[in-house]
């Protein structure tokens, strides 16, 4: 465990299993989301379920769960393989050459968000000015925000950059616009049935109400960026991995070939895809799309003999715990075939986390478990990927992305 100490805050790094356990399942309510996490993003996420906490939360995630609910899932599967589909075709008019892949993969991912979403191909005019004000907020949000760091009083206004109050703006105005919408449609009787108009349509089944249009903007813009950014990174780097793995490559285009080629899977069929899992799995323990998560303390608590008072940042990295020496065999190999041994299985339990865990686990694990291994075997079924000039290097922005791009190069099978 790591203590750092500053004069504007006192935070930990943890990455014993026991206790990321204590502090996401056995006491999560004494560990709530941070709130320096909280002003930092407020200018694009609002009161998004991201980063509410207590009983606004609870509502929250009663209103939004049952879109998600495993049964829902084979739903938003036609618009998961148009998308994939769409994303291999780019690829494709692309081969010969060495590209960087991550602006496909948040194009791919973005195109998903949308068709589940809202019904909406990225071709849509609003869809793709929403894509390119979130890439605009990305190079704008710093990845420190000293709002975020400075412990001010809840009345005192809080710093944020021009740019990043800006492009945090246009995309909640944009999204604004597509909410009123679906409203009207739903008030005709006309809407779609996808994501956005189950959630807006389920009532707390505490309360019976749901979500006013402001609190869907909130959610619309948490589901973009947890669900486009996360999904991209982890794309980005199973690609390369992959292309890095010619074994594995091969390995999961046959997989695909025999699953895939009967046209549009449904879940039963997308289960099949048992490499591609694997591998999906395997990049999102080496690149987690999201390399740390932060809690706080409400009260007075001793980690492993030392004392931390209330407020004090406790920071889980699953950068950090999916490579840990201590629990994992070869930890920095790339290995899909580890989740069939022994200590893969055993660390699957207890050192690996990707979507979280415990009662804040997030709502779009199971769909993010269909979306990666489907683009991933119908990338890899028609295309064969090579590394690129040069080798990619991890930074931490708001996802894990490469400093320089992540070069492939695409080819035909």
């Amino acid at each position: 465990m790591a203590d750092f100490r500053s004069p504007l805050l006192r935070s930990v790094v943890c990455n014993d299993p026991a206790l990321v356990r204590l502090v996401l399942q056995t006491r999560p309510r004494d560990f709530p989301k941070s709130n320096r996490l909280r002003e930092g993003l407020a200018p694009l996420l609002g009161q998004s379920v991201f980063v509410t906490n207590g009983a606004l939360w609870e509502r929250q995630r009663r209103i939004i769960d049952p879109a998600f609910e495993g049964g829902r899932l084979g739903e938003t599967l036609p618009a998961m393989w148009e998308a994939a589909l769409a994303v291999m075709r780019r690829l494709e008019a692309r081969a010969g050459a060495e590209i960087d892949i991550e602006p496909e993969t948040s194009h791919a991912a973005a195109d998903v968000i949308f068709r589940t979403l809202f019904s909406l191909p990225i071709e849509d005019e609003t869809a793709a000015q929403v894509f390119a004000a979130f890439r605009a907020h990305q190079d704008a949000q710093p990845i420190v925000n000293l709002a975020a760091m400075v412990p001010l009083p809840p009345w005192v206004p809080r710093w944020h950059g021009r740019r990043t109050r800006r492009t945090a703006a246009t995309i909640r105005s944009l999204i604004a616009g597509m909410v009123a919408r679906r409203a009207a449609e739903i008030a005709a009787g006309t809407a779609p049935d996808d994501l956005a108009t189950k959630i807006m349509t389920t009532p707390d089944p505490l309360t019976g109400e749901g979500f006013t249009s402001t609190e869907m903007v909130d959610q619309v813009a948490i589901f973009f960026l947890a669900g486009h950014e996360t999904s991209a990174s982890a794309l980005g780097w199973a690609l390369w991995l992959l292309a890095a793995a010619p074994a594995w490559q091969d390995r999961l285009a046959a997989e695909a070939r025999e699953v895939l080629d009967r046209g549009m899977p449904d879940l039963s069929a997308v289960s099949r895809l048992k490499t591609a899992r694997a591998v999906f799995r395997e990049t999102m323990r080496l690149y987690p799309p999201v390399p740390m998560m932060v809690r706080e303390t409400v009260q007075p608590e001793c980690f492993r003999d030392r004392e931390l008072p209330r407020g004090t940042q406790v920071v889980l990295s699953p950068w950090h715990l999916h490579r840990h020496e201590r629990l994992w065999d070869h930890p920095d190999a790339f290995d899909p075939g580890r989740w069939e041994t022994p200590n893969g299985r055993t660390c699957a339990r207890s050192a690996y986390i990707p979507f979280s865990v415990g009662q804040r686990v997030c709502p779009g694990a199971g769909f993010a478990m269909i979306e990666g291994p489907l683009m991933l075997a119908t990338i890899c079924r028609d295309l064969r990927l090579g590394r690129g000039a040069v080798d990619p290097v991890p930074v931490a922005r708001l996802t894990v992305r490469g400093r320089d791009g992540i070069r492939l190069r695409i080819g035909r099978r």
